[in-house]
């Protein structure tokens, strides 16, 4: 008892006084001692036998033995201590004029009677629930419904294709599917339900039933043999109590590409995810319960998971559910109308968004009718900033812009500047340091750390912090396979870059986006980073294409702010000059085109790999996640006109 209350006067001294290093050195020397205190922040109906169990490592476990709900520590808990009438939720669509804001005892109430509904239709401890839902209050309610009796929900992005959506339910074998009528884009309506049955029409796993939420816009048909009406659904139920949940079983499924076309099905595991969102609020983003937290993500990719609907609920923030675009909803002014309107404190989007406002508002004029003074923090994260998006949105909203880094499976930032602990100076370019819990190494190809400043795979030392999968959903050979085997002892996460000498990581792409030139090994993010320092450009993207004599030489596309009067030609010759000045003739940067649009995910990820094969004219697979397929014929079209993707 002496030792611990020891231990934990340092703890409080380091993390109220502590510098960044101190902090994360202690988060490294005594990763369980450091974890235990962060997992007093919430509240458990058991507390741990063991904080880190690696009794069956690689699998490894914390806090297991622990019981714990996350949704009583979303929402419970903050009513049960006096903040029923703090807003939990504030929806807001310009795509449909709607604007709610739900309280947290609102959304207790809609949560516990929803999770009712599910009971009513067979959903126990342990059963899977898939949820196929647009950006509405009730996708977090039903998230959270799931959290609430221990069940297992499994999100997939509205509107995905059938045979996709096929593939996770038959992986997933939910029990309920849970959808709505339709979602809605820009000039259009996506009806779900169609989508919906012809996935379930192919798959070989079969829902017992669905439950379909209707939009005034659209009236989905319903299968009275398996549909229930959102509304219906309802009736005679009795309210569901927050059940107690083993702390190492998995709050969530949520599925990734693979690269053998079968989804990998990354498993969130319950205690962990709470321990790490819940420091992670305050240590990395700096706010505070009470404050307005926006992530302008969507809830089927991982951001929204954790920044929209987990990690701000957690701490009894505000979150923002924003259905809409940063463009077209209904101008390059919609996310400063919503921070102005419902005075976020920390907004968290991704680096392709910026670049789609500043293509269409590059001088920022209409960041002039709206009063931001509300806002603290600019992060960004999905997909890497280049350094002229960075500071581009530091001159315009005059607050701290956050590069940080995280992946689907890691479930929270590895690399971050923290605000809540030490604002360090940024780097345009790297998202600075690991964060406390993480060991990041740069290692060449025998798993040896390289030296600073030279380029490597970016790897993470086991074992992972909490929060991080602990495997793939039944499928353990794979995550092995996939994430352990490359580099013992290390978890590997596909992307390169380098650590510099004052320890600041730089990711500069994905691993197979490193090109070898005659023999040299060149970053084509690097090549991004230049190109994107042009004045006339708005977005590009750099890829290896096949050549007879080097082997690989780099080819860029470039998008042109709109407005842009220069040459094409010109601007060409420029990024050609900029490569060679910068990185130098080794690069043999020397092709490059303007295009219209890349094509890109819906979470805003450039399908670079996919441009690559249309260059080399090599057959591929139209991605399930492409935002809109019309973009690889354009792509195409403008690679003949300089000699690629012949037919």
């Amino acid at each position: 008892m002496l030792i611990r209350r020891c231990w934990l006067a340092i703890y409080i001294l380091v993390i109220v006084m502590g510098s960044y290093k101190e902090i994360y050195q202690l988060a490294l020397d005594k990763p369980e001692e450091f974890w235990a205190e962060a997992a007093e922040d919430l509240v458990w109906q058991k507390r741990w036998d063991k904080v880190l169990d690696e009794t069956n490592s690689p699998f490894n476990n914390w806090f297991s033995g622990g019981k714990i709900n996350t949704c009583y520590n979303a929402l419970d808990r903050h009513v049960d201590e006096g903040n029923s009438r703090r807003l939990a939720l504030i929806y807001d669509s310009p795509l449909t004029n709607v604007k709610q804001k739900i309280t947290y005892l609102e959304l207790r109430d809609r949560v516990a009677s929803f999770s009712g509904v599910l009971r009513k239709y067979g959903v126990e401890y342990g059963d899977r629930v898939l949820i196929y839902m647009p950006m509405i209050p009730e996708t977090v309610i039903s998230m959270l419904a799931c959290a609430r009796i221990g069940a297992i929900h499994s999100v997939v992005f509205g509107g995905f294709a059938s045979n996709e959506l096929a593939k996770r339910i038959d992986d997933a074998k939910p029990k309920v599917i849970i959808s709505a009528s339709c979602g809605i884009e820009p000039g259009r309506i996506v009806e779900y339900k169609p989508l919906l049955d012809n996935a379930i029409r192919v798959s070989n796993s079969k829902p017992n039933h669905c439950i379909i939420f209707q939009r005034d816009m659209h009236e989905a048909e319903l299968n009275n043999k398996r549909d229930i009406d959102w509304h219906d659904a309802h009736d005679k139920v009795t309210a569901a109590d927050c059940v107690e949940v083993e702390a190492t079983d998995p709050l969530y499924i949520l599925y990734t590409s693979g690269t053998t076309g079968i989804p990998k099905g990354v498993v969130r595991p319950t205690a962990g995810h709470l321990v790490s969102l819940k420091w992670s609020m305050k240590s990395i983003y700096d706010v505070d319960p009470g404050d307005v937290y926006w992530a302008a993500s969507d809830v089927g990719w991982v951001v929204g998971h954790s920044y929209i609907v987990y990690a701000p609920l957690f701490h009894g923030c505000t979150s923002i559910l924003y259905e809409g675009k940063p463009v077209g909803t209904p101008d390059a002014g919609a996310f400063w109308r919503v921070i102005s309107e419902h005075q976020v404190n920390c907004m968290f989007t991704a680096p392709t968004a910026i670049r789609a406002i500043k293509k269409e508002d590059p001088h920022a004029q209409l960041i002039k009718k709206y009063n931001l003074d509300c806002l603290r923090s600019q992060f960004l994260a999905g997909e890497r900033c280049d350094p002229d998006t960075l500071e581009w949105t530091e001159k315009i909203l005059n607050v701290p812009v956050i590069d940080h880094w995280w992946q689907t499976e890691t479930g929270w930032p590895i690399a971050s500047n923290c605000l809540g602990i030490e604002q360090m100076d940024i780097k345009p370019g790297s998202p600075t340091c690991a964060v406390p819990g993480w060991k990041i190494d740069v290692l060449d190809e025998s798993s040896k750390p390289v030296q600073a400043g030279e380029i490597g795979a970016i790897s993470l030392k086991l074992p992972l912090p909490p929060g991080s999968l602990p495997t793939l959903w039944q499928n353990d050979e794979r995550f092995v396979d996939s994430y352990l085997a490359t580099y013992p002892g290390y978890y590997e996460t596909g992307d390169a870059g380098i650590i510099d000498e004052d320890g600041y990581l730089h990711v500069l792409s994905r691993t197979d986006d490193i090109i070898n030139v005659a023999g040299h090994r060149l970053s084509t993010g690097g090549m991004e980073q230049v190109l994107a320092e042009h004045r006339d450009v708005a977005e590009c993207a750099v890829l290896g294409v096949n050549d007879q004599l080097k082997g690989q030489i780099p080819l860029g596309l470039i998008v042109l702010k709109d407005g842009t009067n220069t040459e094409h030609s010109e601007i060409i010759e420029d990024v050609i000059k900029m490569v060679r000045a910068e990185i130098g003739p080794v690069a043999a940067f020397k092709m490059a085109t303007v295009v219209k649009r890349l094509p890109k995910t819906r979470s805003g990820k450039i399908l670079r790999g996919i441009i690559q094969k249309i260059a080399d004219s090599v057959d591929y697979e139209m991605p399930a996640t492409i935002d809109d397929p019309e973009i690889l014929k354009e792509i195409k079209e403008s690679l003949q006109k300089i000699g690629y993707a012949k037919e």
